[in-house]
């Protein structure tokens, strides 16, 4: 693993080049596609050589954003021990202070890496040109570290998210009802009378309309119902979806 030094260099020389003026979609998956930019690591030995960039394309998508309890998020898997009891504080503490999550994956296949004989902001010139051309939509193009050229990107995601979040996922959230603003200005998840926020509700509701057309796997929606500790309250209408008319 990189020196803790050597990461701070790496996002101190993040530059990004290119990025699109939208954002994650509130009410759909989103795809980015993304160039990575970078000057050869071994142009620092060899420095006669070159021009050379490499050039690190590929594609990140994000699921729908989901709004979410910190008595959710215990229920999921992949925490450590101590951020499931960083997690359980919070949950005592501020039972309905929303969050929002994103779940990204990378999709490996469409990964590429090529090396050209330009210098980077001659590179960038021409796949500007190539992307304006194409109408590449939602692809932003980052100049970063060669070896910790992912560095530069997981910036830039994160960015990507925080803008995300404050500028359209919660005024969207609040303007639908399922959130409001507390007293010190932080989001707070709407419930009904039985304690389940109002997103969830309906997002059940979608759920178990999508089963019973069969475009769902009711294994999936069981796991939600146990996620939010509300089987309880859809028991018959679960095992109605298996009665014979």
């Amino acid at each position: 693993m990189e020196s803790p030094e050597r990461i701070a260099y790496a996002l101190r020389e993040t530059q990004i080049l290119l990025e699109p003026q939208e954002l994650i979609s509130t009410t759909k998956p989103t795809t980015l596609h993304y160039y990575v930019l970078t000057e050869p690591v071994y142009l620092e030995v060899f420095k006669n050589e070159g021009p050379e960039t490499r050039i690190r394309q590929g594609i990140i998508s994000w699921e729908k954003p989901k709004l979410m309890t910190p008595g959710y998020l215990l229920d999921m898997e992949g925490f450590s021990n101590e951020a499931r009891e960083a997690l359980r504080m919070v949950a005592r503490r501020h039972p309905d202070l929303a969050g929002i999550l994103y779940k990204m994956r990378y999709k490996r296949e469409d990964a590429r890496e090529r090396t050209v004989p330009y210098k980077i902001m001659e590179t960038f010139r021409r796949l500007e040109n190539k992307i304006i051309d194409e109408q590449e939509e939602f692809t932003v193009v980052i100049k970063g570290v060669d070896e910790l050229w992912d560095v530069s990107l997981m910036k830039y995601i994160q960015l990507l998210i925080i803008k995300s979040v404050y500028s359209s996922q919660i005024p969207y959230y609040e303007s639908r009802g399922y959130l409001r603003m507390n007293e010190y200005g932080f989001p707070v998840i709407t419930r009904n009378l039985d304690g389940l926020p109002i997103i969830a509700q309906n997002e059940i509701e979608e759920m178990f309309a999508r089963v019973r057309n069969g475009d769902l796997d009711p294994g999936v929606l069981k796991r939600e119902l146990d996620s939010w500790g509300v089987f309880h309250l859809y028991e018959d209408r679960f095992f109605d979806l298996f009665r014979k008319e």
